[in-house]
């Protein structure tokens, strides 16, 4: 593995933190604290090129390496984006859009990608149940061939972008006797009979992003709206796993610098007992946390990117591994941000509180801490 960015990376990477500087982190608490959806930034993203960074040019792309498009993720953490928008841009981007290209006919990939690489349109993708979370195959949401269609009827739950979302991957059972083998997936456009999205949830971090329940009563949709074939949907599912260990958790390793940087620099400007407190030792060992937290989170999410771009196939043992560490160390890191602050850091104004609220997802969104273990120890 080479383990150097291009000077073209390097370069990128300086040009998506200037932008999100400029364009969407002036606005972040504004929206964290009225728990909105910025919609402006969205398309800013789109106009910019990072809502379809890895997609080919003829689909509104730009035809970049996964390494690349994790870098953006990156570069958006470190330069102060929330947690919410870049959890629905990775839900919207990959998620929901890669799941259509990769799996899609051509016509499909015609309709959906360039608007939705645009930003034009968003995505959400609808797996989780309010009774079927980690155990995929216990979904309840059926999806029944009628001649030429399919009849949906169920309700999905937790989902990103859920309220704002233009069109939805949804996977539902074909064959209510088989297991993950009877799940397909399915393309369903905002107002389409029998489909509504529930009310936002009011949820402790990651406020910006819209979340809530779908659901699907007598849902009629045409069969060119299955996407690939049925009984695979489980296996795309699967395939998404290895973008929400890397493009997804890229946020999380940015806003680590990010966080590490502005605890820096209050330690050597919060005088006490007459010195800094970043003299003290106490103070120096939460930095140092910080740093081994950023680097070990950085090389898990990079060597996932790396895998994807050599044509390796599923790399669940990488993934699981990358997931569990930055869900659960990154907890620590945060608490200790917060707490070094003092007061300060209980306050909005400092952004630290915002961060723990945001990071406290990560053990548990897109599969516990405790799957993950499972994962690892049937890979061992």
């Amino acid at each position: 593995m080479d383990f150097a960015f291009t000077r073209e990376q390097l370069m990128f990477k300086k040009e998506v933190i200037r932008f999100a500087k400029k364009e969407i982190v002036p606005r972040v608490r504004e929206h964290d604290l009225q728990e909105a959806f910025d919609f402006e930034s969205f398309r800013k993203m789109g106009d910019f090129g990072l809502l379809g960074l890895h997609f080919p040019t003829e689909y509104g792309g730009e035809g970049a390496d996964v390494v690349t498009t994790v870098l953006a993720g990156e570069a958006l953490g470190e330069a102060g984006v929330d947690g919410g928008l870049t959890l629905a841009y990775g839900a919207h981007t990959f998620l929901c859009a890669d799941t259509l290209f990769r799996n899609g006919t051509e016509a499909q990939r015609q309709r959906y990608i360039p608007k939705l690489a645009s930003g034009r349109w968003i995505g959400c993708m609808g797996l989780s149940e309010p009774d079927a979370g980690s155990d995929v195959a216990a979904m309840a949401t059926t999806a029944e061939k009628c001649g030429d269609h399919y009849v949906l009827n169920g309700t999905k739950m937790w989902i990103t972008n859920g309220p704002i979302s233009d069109v939805a991957v949804v996977y539902a059972k074909t064959d209510p006797e088989q297991a993950h083998a009877g799940i397909s997936a399915f393309i369903v456009e905002k107002g389409t009979p029998g489909f509504s999205p529930g009310p936002p949830l009011i949820k402790m971090g990651v406020r910006t992003s819209q979340t809530s329940e779908l659901v699907f009563k007598d849902c009629k949709i045409p069969a060119r709206n299955l996407l690939g074939r049925e009984g695979d949907g489980f296996l795309y599912a699967m395939q998404t796993v290895e973008w929400d260990r890397s493009a997804l958790l890229a946020p999380f390793v940015g806003v680590t610098t990010y966080m590490l940087k502005k605890c820096a620099d209050y330690a050597k400007g919060r005088i006490q007992f007459g010195r800094p407190i970043g003299k003290f030792q106490a103070i120096k060992h939460k930095l140092a946390d910080m740093r081994i937290f950023g680097e070990a989170a950085r090389t898990l999410v990079y060597r996932i990117a790396w895998c994807k771009d050599q044509g390796r196939p599923l790399n669940h043992l990488e993934a699981a591994v990358a997931k569990l560490f930055i869900g659960d160390w990154s907890l620590a890191v945060t608490n200790d941000a917060v707490t070094l602050h003092g007061g300060y850091g209980y306050t909005h104004e400092f952004d630290m509180e915002r961060i723990f609220r945001d990071t406290r997802l990560a053990p548990i969104g897109g599969g516990t801490s405790e799957i993950q273990k499972m994962i690892i120890s049937k890979l061992m």
